[in-house]
């Protein structure tokens, strides 16, 4: 939704294969098919990501550099606000990790 989803929509008119990287399947899906609508693009792919814990940003990494031959433009948009202090599995703060450490690991793992 919102930034992201506008983003994934210009890059996709623009014919680029366009991965959104979402936590939840089912908004993911209906966001994918939304675009390929609009765009006509049928290479807008889905590809679950939590940056909250460092296991998934390093499965959907992991994944990405393993299926796609090259990885022109990264879009660090996930964030929240305003959510209770929690503490994930992995001993990080929520919020911190959601919006600053797996954005950050993330963008580490897919250099060149």
């Amino acid at each position: 939704a919102g930034i992201g989803k506008c983003v994934a929509m210009d890059l996709a008119r623009r014919n680029a294969r366009t991965i959104l990287a979402c936590r939840s399947q089912e908004r993911g899906q209906k966001a994918v098919e939304e675009i390929r609508a609009a765009t006509g693009n049928p290479a807008v792919l889905l590809r679950l990501l939590d940056t909250s814990s460092m296991a998934s940003v390093r499965a959907f990494a992991s994944a990405v550099l393993r299926e796609e031959s090259r990885l022109d433009v990264l879009v660090n948009n996930a964030g929240v606000t305003g959510l209770p202090f929690a503490i994930t599995s992995e001993g990080l703060e929520e919020t911190f990790a959601t919006n600053y450490l797996g954005p950050f690991l993330l963008t580490n793992l897919l250099l060149g």
